[in-house]
């Protein structure tokens, strides 16, 4: 082959390649594959404190996403939510089908944390052993009162430190109630309670508790607790006692859905008594006014955190209104605030121990005890040997609880006392007259 016709087919090559290579450069570029830290949330998802954490979570997971990730190392993750139904708080379901749940958030959807539930109390303590067996940080952050929870972790912290939990508990609820109690005493005369809770761990554990605290002080006549089972549908036989008996009171702690039907027949019996009805899923979402058509007047519930109902406290306010934005409602109920709150609280210690999926999760827990967050509900720390979050009056210094009065159509924060939270004093209704 001659040279020149041997050069002209190297140099027409060599244009074709070039041609072809800028061409492909001016290509657009799929973007390299995100990485994720899977959240596997076990949650009720048919009742309140189920698909209230679910909203929750998914607020915090996509304004962090938007907000550009979790930063490890130079690199960006994103949180991915695995939700799956325990169906832990539906009567008649056995723990072992929560059980199963977690095990398959873990196992098959790849779950890096496990966050929110198993919400039921019995199914949470149940759940430690796989929380242990598979060494994986889970944090509650709905349901799950029982004092059990954290008095296991820290009596055996070797076997349970991946566990935490960043709501209230029983035995604390227990006291604000008692002293909820104590100021309706000191101000109208009240003195006389009767208490009405479910057939379930943490209610009978407030229910006893509370009972002990006021026999205890003296003063008080207590009648119950009357243990009714989840899901029952006639309260009636207690209603009329109390009503009988002179009750000032109705201490209610119930968190199924039928504890509609208790407030209905609190209302049509006529029963001249104040309920105070700390958990209570029926009481504590924002359509229970129009639902009853404005009869929840002066009901009080406790939603657990603040951030759940209207406050003073502008960063639960602040939640508040992006809750209601997102997905067109008020919060609902207990879980929500809480489980907002807790993706917030675990991107900052992941970024703080630079951990990452595979890593040591000893990394992860030790950062997780050494939290220190302002959040919509307070300063967020954990005890670090038990693991429960640290709670007070006081948002400067731990997390705070909330208790509402139903008033005019609002969900009002009442307790804790703390004018930086509250909006109102409790209110007595005309037709309960101050004893004395």
């Amino acid at each position: 082959m001659p040279k020149k016709v041997m050069y002209a087919i190297i140099a027409i090559v060599v244009i074709a390649v070039a041609v072809g290579l800028g061409y492909y450069l001016t290509l657009p570029r799929a973007p390299p594959p995100k990485k994720y830290i899977v959240l596997g949330a076990p949650l009720s998802t048919a009742y309140l404190y189920g698909f209230s954490a679910e909203k929750g979570l998914r607020l915090a997971v996509e304004e962090i996403n938007e907000a550009g990730g979790v930063k490890v190392g130079g690199e960006t993750y994103y949180f991915k939510l695995e939700v799956m139904d325990t169906r832990d708080l539906e009567p008649g379901v056995p723990v072992s089908e929560a059980l199963m749940v977690v095990e398959k958030l873990i196992t098959e959807k790849g779950a890096d944390i496990l966050i929110g539930g198993p919400v039921r109390s019995e199914a949470a303590l149940a759940c430690m052993d796989l929380d242990a067996k598979y060494h994986i940080v889970h944090i509650y952050t709905t349901g799950t009162l029982t004092p059990k929870l954290h008095k296991r972790i820290a009596e055996e912290y070797d076997k349970y430190k991946w566990i935490f939990r960043i709501t209230h508990e029983a035995a604390g609820l227990s006291k604000e109630a008692h002293e909820i109690l104590s100021y309706l005493r000191d101000k109208y005369g009240f003195n006389k309670v009767y208490i009405m809770v479910q057939d379930v761990a943490h209610a009978r554990a407030i229910g006893n508790i509370l009972k002990k605290m006021l026999v205890e002080e003296g003063g008080w006549e207590v009648w119950g607790p009357d243990i009714y089972p989840t899901g029952a549908t006639d309260y009636s036989t207690s209603l009329l006692k109390a009503k009988e008996v002179g009750a000032q009171i109705l201490f209610i702690w119930m968190d199924h859905p039928e504890t509609s039907i208790l407030i209905r027949q609190w209302y049509e019996l006529k029963i001249p008594a104040l309920p105070v009805t700390g958990i209570c899923s029926a009481m504590e979402q924002p359509g229970a006014w129009n639902a009853t058509g404005g009869y929840v007047e002066y009901v009080i519930a406790c939603p657990c955190n603040t951030g759940n109902a209207w406050s003073n406290y502008e960063p639960a306010m602040d939640f508040f209104r992006k809750h209601k934005e997102r997905w067109g409602v008020e919060p609902e109920g207990y879980g929500a605030v809480s489980s907002y709150t807790a993706v917030y609280v675990l991107k900052d210690a992941i970024e703080r121990a630079q951990w990452r999926p595979g890593d040591d999760p000893e990394k992860l827990v030790k950062a997780l005890e050494e939290t220190d967050y302002m959040g919509p509900y307070g300063r967020i720390r954990f005890d670090p040997k038990s693991h429960q979050v640290i709670q007070s009056y006081d948002p400067d210094e731990g997390a705070v609880t909330c208790w509402f009065q139903w008033l005019d159509g609002k969900r009002v924060q009442v307790w804790p006392p703390n004018p930086e939270v509250r909006l109102s004093d409790i209110q007595i209704p005309p037709w309960l007259k101050a004893a004395g």
